[in-house]
């Protein structure tokens, strides 16, 4: 495959070429599962990056995608899909190795990609405009047109998911990509990359980097030649970067993150419940922006529901990710010592650690499942993103309480429901502030729903019909059909214009 042209070494798929390291630089992967070297990947530099920027720059004046009849846009989109499903199996067992995930995620994940590009695919010849009616005198619409380049920085959690979220719909609407990869498991976005190459897409169209953030991320945002910035990852990065879109005034899409609360009530279906718990904070290892981190609980329930909790997290399968385990590692030696060091802080605090709280014993980066009783809401831990398997469980007594401590952070990303109550489900997923409300049931909805926060979650919204519009701009064209009677100018008077 074009992307390792010799043994352990993945290149760079920039404006159209595969291409190695600015200087020969390398950055190492490893196998978090156990700590051994993997590959190494082609570090961009500024070259790297100038080419790309270049590149794509040079496809969107040409018209390339934007000027593409939106019939053969959409074929496009669906010989990506075709594409990326063709080499699902073998690059998710790749990316398995690389980000710690399952084998079954992994290639979930390359699954997950073909369908965004099938459905934006299907989208990009109903990208309509509208006629406004000003009279007899004139005509007037509005039309989309694409922003021009969009620079895309993804995270490590789902690298591969994430970049055909934003990639997908962005050159739909006609946009080329300049795309950072992430630095701690690149290898699954470079073969994302491979398909797009082998399915058309037009030279320079799209580029995929692999460079260390603070360096090519931040050249990358700050740069003239980009024309719209959207980010997914923390909240102090996408600050960096929102003070570097405020000096070239440039329009952004932050998906930062969460500390994401269900509410469980008294007549809460427990084994539900249960069944959500082990998804929404121990999939991924809990490495989720939209992770259930917080458990509200009735008082009426709460000691049988901790119960459970941990009955559940210590009954969890442990290992390798090439297994399919319940529980698989973090992503690097730093974020578990920054996990492990978090639950620590909340026990010296006072916080009962009802199970795990500390690294797993053995080769690669493993945090035991983690269940927090009787948390403070005021707590560090209950306020900040852990970003790792804990979940804090925290008691209330009454309706307007729940809403209180599930509204009471920063963040306002995701939040559940469970109850069997149909009216208090809907009046309560009224009075939460967060993008998304699952209702007895963590990460319900789909490719289809739109995704995004409030607060310190960020602004703007991925999938679904409405992240289309993300990526396209309104033009409104107005025609004076009599002109030289001063229509215009009395209207615009009129008008306050």
């Amino acid at each position: 495959m074009t992307i390792f042209p010799k043994a352990g070494l993945a290149r760079n798929f920039v404006a159209g070429r595969w291409v190695e390291g600015d200087g020969g630089a390398v950055i190492a992967v490893e196998d978090p599962g156990t700590q051994e070297h993997l590959t190494n990947c082609a570090c961009a530099g500024e070259a790297s990056l100038a080419r790309a920027l270049e590149g794509a720059r040079t496809s969107f004046e040409r018209g390339f995608l934007a000027e593409m009849p939106p019939a053969q846009r959409a074929a496009l989109m669906l010989r990506i899909a075709t594409e990326i499903r063709a080499i699902a199996r073998d690059a998710g067992e790749l990316l398995c190795r690389e980000s710690g995930k399952t084998l079954e995620a992994a290639q979930g994940e390359f699954e997950e990609a073909a369908q965004y590009f099938k459905y934006y695919g299907g989208l990009a010849d109903k990208i309509e405009g509208k006629s406004i009616p000003l009279g007899p005198d004139y005509v007037d619409y509005t039309v989309y047109e694409p922003y021009g380049v969009s620079a895309q920085i993804v995270p490590w959690n789902f690298p591969v998911a994430i970049a055909a979220r934003s990639m997908a719909p962005a050159l739909t609407a006609g946009n080329s990509i300049v795309v950072k990869s992430p630095e701690l498991d690149p290898l699954g976005l470079a073969l994302l990359g491979s398909a797009l190459e082998r399915a058309g897409v037009p030279e320079g169209a799209a580029s995929i980097l692999c460079g260390i953030g603070a360096d090519l991320g931040a050249r990358l945002v700050a740069s003239s030649e980009v024309d719209q910035i959207v980010f997914t990852g923390s909240v102090p990065t996408g600050q960096s970067i929102l003070r570097a879109a405020a000096e070239t005034v440039t329009p952004s899409v932050m998906e930062l993150g969460g500390k994401s609360a269900a509410i469980a009530f008294e007549d809460a279906d427990l084994d539900g419940l249960m069944a959500s718990v082990k998804t929404g904070i121990y999939f991924n290892a809990g490495q989720v922006c939209s992770a259930m981190s917080r458990l509200l609980v009735h008082r009426a329930i709460y000691d049988q529901v901790v119960e459970r909790a941990v009955a559940l997290s210590q009954g969890l399968s442990v290992g390798h990710g090439l297994d399919n385990p319940d529980l698989t590692p973090l992503i690097s030696g730093q974020q578990l010592a920054r996990v492990e060091e978090r639950v620590q802080a909340a026990a010296r605090d006072g916080i009962r650690v009802a199970c795990g709280g500390k690294r797993l014993d053995g080769p690669g980066y493993f945090m035991a499942p983690t269940v927090l009783a009787e948390v403070d809401p005021a707590s560090r831990i209950a306020q900040e993103e852990v970003f790792g398997p804990v979940l804090c469980i925290i008691p209330f007594d009454s309706e307007a309480e729940a809403i209180a401590l599930a509204n009471g952070t920063a963040y306002g990303l995701v939040a559940g429901v469970f109850t069997q109550d149909l009216s208090r489900a809907h009046r309560v997923a009224a009075r939460l502030r967060a993008g998304q409300v699952f209702v007895n049931e963590w990460f319900a909805g789909g490719i289809a729903t739109p995704f995004g926060g409030a607060g310190r979650s960020g602004y703007g919204r991925e999938k679904g019909l409405e992240a289309l519009y993300n990526y396209v701009r309104t033009k409104n064209i107005a025609i004076a059909l009599n002109r030289g009677n001063g229509a215009s100018l009395d209207r615009a008077a009129r008008n306050g214009d």
